[in-house]
């Protein structure tokens, strides 16, 4: 929706006042919002050694801080009233696994990689404070797919995930590989796997599976 109502470019890369106009719109049009999906992000220049940590150009930084991590910050803040007149919203961060300090996976990117470290705390810290609310808050990880954001380089494509590469990903936030726990509902939080192979969390009050590749967290939610 937020795509609709902003044509030229992301909320999260967009001026304050452009946000505060897109949740302006929203009330004007549905009243209230569901689901915000924080899915802007960049990768930032990596040309010359500028995300090289022993020459990190900190311009880069600021960019990729300004759109992975402020952006989110800048639209949920202005977007939670929206959320809380919804009976069952949910804010959905997608990160990545390089993000993870546990996994330290993929080329070494001084700028990037942190930003989505902070995007999985920030996430973590708005499921405290929310946790008394309705909202439910989680981050994702859609792993490597083929998108403008990887060059089309990777093998998975969105419209295509092989029933054989569920659970392939792990959590960003974690490390676990999706779908590599087989716990019962009693462990809150604990991942589990359905007949059908695919992963979803019955403590998160969602009743269908996480999209393949994704790792739902159940941050804030007992």
């Amino acid at each position: 929706m937020l795509q609709t109502l902003m044509p030229s470019g992301s909320p999260s890369t967009s001026p304050p006042q452009s946000v505060a106009a897109a949740a302006v719109s929203i009330e004007q049009t549905a009243g209230r919002l569901d689901v915000l999906v924080n899915n802007a992000g960049i990768s930032g220049r990596v040309d010359g050694d500028a995300q090289d940590p022993t020459t990190l150009d900190l311009d880069v930084v600021r960019d990729v801080l300004d759109t992975n991590v402020f952006g989110v910050v800048r639209v949920t803040n202005a977007l939670l009233p929206l959320l809380l007149r919804a009976p069952s919203p949910r804010i959905v961060n997608v990160s990545s696994n390089m993000g993870s300090l546990t996994l330290q996976t993929g080329p070494v990117m001084a700028a990037y990689a942190p930003s989505k470290s902070m995007l999985n705390s920030i996430t973590a810290q708005y499921a405290r404070r929310l946790v008394d609310t309705q909202i439910i808050v989680n981050t994702c990880c859609p792993g490597y797919v083929a998108t403008d954001f990887t060059g089309f380089a990777a093998p998975r494509t969105p419209d295509r995930v092989p029933r054989s590469r569920y659970g392939s990903q792990p959590c960003p936030t974690t490390g676990r590989a999706v779908g590599s726990s087989t716990t019962t509902a009693s462990s809150p939080g604990e991942a589990q796997t359905g007949d059908d192979g695919r992963h979803w969390r019955p403590t998160l009050g969602l009743d269908r599976p996480a999209h393949p590749g994704w790792c739902r967290t159940a941050l804030g939610r007992a």
